[in-house]
């Protein structure tokens, strides 16, 4: 659940110019070498990204900044990185990106981050399966298919906020143990002083203090993000008791969105851990209560025109747009594969908490895969919200999955199914029959991104290579893992038998 689009509507038309015109040129390597002298900057940090979606880096002393780094790269081992090279091919070059630079706010040693992106030191070609290419790749694609020339992205990412997590695995012993002063739990606890005061489950959504007890948290997570450049609209509790919280990043375009959402989860990260809090983007933590989505808003644009909004159709919805969401639709089983990636994604992607498992698109209803918010009837509001993505995406290849299987609707004119204004959850007969279901598990994603990925290759935008890599790692340290191993909840069932 989010505010969706700050005091309810905000058009992107208020800051478009600055987004696709070049009236404001990107910084040059110069340019940042001076900022960071005129910051007292001491440390550079240099950021990629594996095939994940985790950041990597390592650091140099300032004075090793040059503008020769910017044009010949800094060797790393690519052989050690999650997704990467192979032990006999482990030589890889890092490239900083001038135009993705921060002073880290959460660190003591004043410490410039850049964004880099990764060759081959052989051909000195951008790496295939640097997932920040793969973005790149995409926004070109868009504008070579003469459709639209931007995309914008609103990534919701909620996650929650806790005082305590113990879990280990063994041979002998598997268990996690997660607590939280806000935790409903712990209403009857007896120790040091208790002062209630705890959101039940469910209905952790907008209470003031003292309910609320991470108001200031949050507030410094926000302040922190400003610090980092990233533009903040809102923040607020969210529905789960024991700390859930969304903080809301105003949109961008596909790469730079996908540069902020990992800002984002370094800083909330750091600054709770700063703090004595944990954070956690898992999808689903907590038994019973809501998990943590990312519902994704996306938009097409031309010539600073909004694409998606036509007066007379339903929600204001252009036909670019009804195809859009019907190539989302057709492809969701194979984009939840890079978009809901984890084993925990299924356990969110259930009836009963809000969760968005059903095929179908809807205005204003949250038990669709796809949402048109209504907050505002202006063109440049009208977007669509694809809400089954979760925050353990790597969102480079989600947000260029869900772009790509968008413009293949669009070329091929796909209808989704009838929008269904009614709670998808309680459809009864022949009505409930015709709305099918998500799949449930990360297997089954995998599956149907094996089937269902030519869409994706247009363009070269993604390789059959990357597609192979990421199946084959998520199968063999992810789904084989979690099989292999007995469930706590199997002793529960079985011990006794």
């Amino acid at each position: 659940m989010a505010i969706d689009e700050s005091i309810a509507a905000r058009p992107h038309a208020e800051v478009l110019p600055t987004m696709t015109t070049s009236l404001i040129s990107e910084p040059t390597p110069r340019e940042v070498i001076r900022k960071a002298q005129e910051r007292g900057v001491q440390i550079v940090d240099l950021r990629f990204t594996d095939l994940l979606g985790s950041w990597q880096h390592f650091s140099i002393p300032v004075g090793e900044m040059t503008e020769a780094l910017f044009s010949d790269g800094i060797g790393f081992d690519g052989s050690s990185i999650r997704g990467f090279q192979k032990i006999h091919e482990s030589d890889m070059l890092l490239f900083p990106d001038p135009a993705r630079s921060f002073v880290d706010p959460t660190l003591d040693v004043t410490t410039l981050s850049l964004v880099c992106d990764i060759k081959d030191p052989l051909t000195l070609r951008p790496y295939s399966r640097d997932p920040r290419f793969v973005a790149r790749k995409a926004e070109q694609f868009l504008r070579a298919s003469g459709i639209a020339d931007t995309s914008f992205w609103g990534p919701e990412c909620e996650f929650y906020i806790f005082t305590s997590i113990r879990y280990d695995q063994n041979s002998h012993e598997g268990y996690y143990h997660i607590d939280s002063d806000e935790g409903i739990w712990n209403t009857g606890q007896n120790g040091t002083a208790n002062l209630g005061y705890r959101p039940r489950y469910k209905e952790g959504y907008f209470p003031t203090p003292p309910v609320d007890k991470l108001q200031d948290l949050r507030s410094r997570i926000v302040l922190a993000l400003i610090d980092a450049g990233v533009e903040v609209e809102v923040h607020h509790h969210e529905v789960g008791t024991a700390g859930q919280a969304e903080i809301d990043m105003r949109f961008d375009t596909l790469v730079s969105m996908a540069d902020k959402v990992l800002i984002y989860k370094h800083i909330v990260k750091n600054v709770c851990y700063r703090n004595g809090y944990t954070a956690t983007f898992m999808p689903k933590p907590l038994f019973g209560d809501n998990g943590s989505g990312m519902h994704t808003h996306q938009s097409l644009w031309k010539e600073g025109t909004p694409l998606f909004f036509d007066k007379d159709g339903y929600a204001l919805l252009s036909d670019m747009a009804r195809w859009y969401i019907g190539g989302l639709l057709a492809h969701a089983p194979a984009l939840l594969a890079f978009a809901a990636p984890t084993t925990n994604s299924y356990r969110r992607l259930v009836p009963g908490y809000e969760a968005p498992i059903k095929l179908a698109y809807s205005a204003r209803n949250r038990s669709a895969c796809v949402r048109i918010p209504t907050y505002s009837s202006k063109p440049a509001a009208r977007r669509l919200e694809f809400r089954s993505p979760d925050p353990m995406c790597n969102p480079y290849l989600s947000f260029a999955a869900m772009l790509m299987a968008g413009l293949d609707g669009v070329k091929r004119r796909i209808e989704p199914p009838q929008p269904v204004d009614a709670d998808l959850y309680e459809l009864e007969g022949a009505e409930a029959e015709r709305v099918k279901d998500l799949p449930g598990s990360l297997p089954e994603v995998l599956d149907a991104l094996e089937a269902d990925h030519d869409f994706m290759l247009d363009g070269d935008v993604f390789t059959p290579d990357l597609i192979e890599t990421y199946v084959a790692y998520k199968r063999e340290h992810e789904v084989d893992a979690v099989a292999l191993r007995p469930h706590p909840y199997e002793f529960h069932l079985y011990y006794d038998a």
